[in-house]
């Protein structure tokens, strides 16, 4: 398989991954791209290699840039921008398990914390279903939570690191 096929397949397959976990295909496409290219691309460089519109290619940049996947680069005698992708593995997984905490977990805590402290009126076995799973259902949300949190630490565990190699 000759390299372009190669980088055109892993494209694809992000982005069908990344529309599977609620991101937009186009967003995971150009991450993908920027994450296959050792050079940094310009928006007329990704709008050609994916097929996509300017105004998509920005669009999701940007949201790139947000998720601190992507950062902004310019070249010395060039007006345009160039984008690359940040490179390692492990800050590319924190990066999106923070940003997924924020826009996923957090809110869900938000909402069931809201309605705890509601007072849920109705037919008192339904009300006591409820309230038991709002209950459960925090009490899981939570321990996912602090699941992340310390995987987010490990990082830079020395001991972790080690452990990781003699894995391999």
């Amino acid at each position: 398989m000759k390299l372009e096929e190669a980088k055109m397949e892993f494209i694809q397959t992000w982005g069908a991954i990344g529309s599977a976990w609620g991101i937009p295909r186009s967003m995971a496409q150009i991450h993908a791209l920027l994450l296959s290219s050792n050079e940094p691309l310009s928006t007329e460089d990704v709008m050609e290699t994916i097929q996509i519109s300017r105004g998509n290619v920005n669009l999701n940049m940007r949201e790139l840039i947000n998720w601190n996947l992507v950062s902004k680069q310019n070249k010395l005698g060039e007006r345009k921008e160039f984008f690359s992708a940040n490179t390692d593995i492990m800050d590319v997984a924190q990066n999106i398990v923070q940003e997924r905490k924020k826009r996923e977990l957090k809110p869900v805590l938000e909402l069931l914390a809201d309605l705890k402290q509601q007072k849920i009126q109705g037919k008192k076995e339904e009300v006591e279903h409820f309230n038991k799973m709002i209950n459960e259902l925090e009490d899981f949300i939570k321990q996912l939570d602090q699941l992340s949190e310390i995987w987010l630490r490990l990082k830079d565990n020395m001991f972790f690191k080690k452990m990781i190699k003699v894995l391999k």
